[in-house]
């Protein structure tokens, strides 16, 4: 074979190399093995789903010199963020009160005699509730209670709002799965279509995890967003005919 003749043939080969490479990217095939006739694909699904319960914490401090004056200040901010709760429709059984807690800095360890606020004090309740925009409306309206003098917050953070929670997860589970599944059939039986074969039978799958993220571009749930996004990706090994 002279050389004009080689070179010719690397070149047929290498167009035909990219030419296969290029199907495979086109229906997202992971592995096509010649030797045993068969073909691995991935298969993508995903949904966008609102939340379907909320926990909201609203938590608030007061210090001051004495422990008395504290703990009153204390008990009448929780007064108060019940009767805003109550006003906005919630009922007994969605609020949960937390104790009060006091704290006399001159007793920690390291503990100075000169801080003028002696003793801190939290505060907590929590809204637990299916009735996630309710939740989300109130935890934006909450300046009539900063307006009063509520301290929100614990005592070394900002106002924290509602962390929302997809509990129906079970039942948006196998319609998902399902969605993947059928992606990754589809691009199985294109590839063996152009790749003029038949499509045999599955010789193994791999369901792969259901991720949960935020709706607003986080990868992951930190329980902020009120959209979540699902996602999955399985894998399949199909025979060819």
């Amino acid at each position: 074979m002279n050389a004009h003749l080689s070179r010719l043939l690397a070149a047929l080969l290498l167009g035909a190399g990219l030419a296969l490479a290029g199907l495979f990217v086109s229906v997202g095939l992971e592995r096509f093995r010649l030797a045993d006739r068969s073909v691995t694909v991935k298969g993508l699904a995903e949904q966008a789903v609102d939340s379907d319960y909320a926990v909201w914490v609203l938590g608030f401090r007061r210090a001051g010199p004495e422990f008395g004056s504290v703990q009153q200040a204390l008990a009448a901010d929780r007064e108060r963020v019940l009767a805003f709760l109550r006003e906005r429709g919630f009922t007994e059984q969605e609020l949960e009160i937390r104790p009060l807690q006091v704290q006399d800095l001159y007793a920690r360890e390291y503990g100075q005699g000169n801080q003028p606020l002696r003793f801190n004090g939290t505060g907590q309740v929590l809204v637990k509730s299916a009735r996630v925009a309710e939740v989300e409306q109130a935890a934006l309206a909450v300046d009539p209670l900063i307006q009063a003098g509520v301290q929100l917050g614990g005592p070394d953070e900002g106002p924290a709002g509602p962390r929302y929670q997809l509990r129906g997860f079970n039942d948006l589970k196998g319609p998902l799965l399902a969605e993947a599944t059928r992606n990754a059939r589809e691009q199985a039986d294109k590839f063996a279509a152009e790749a003029g074969a038949r499509l045999g039978p599955l010789r193994s799958a791999n369901q792969g995890v259901i991720r949960i993220s935020g709706d607003d571009g986080n990868d992951f749930d930190d329980g902020r967003s009120r959209s979540k996004r699902l996602r999955v990706v399985s894998t399949f090994e199909y025979a060819l005919r």
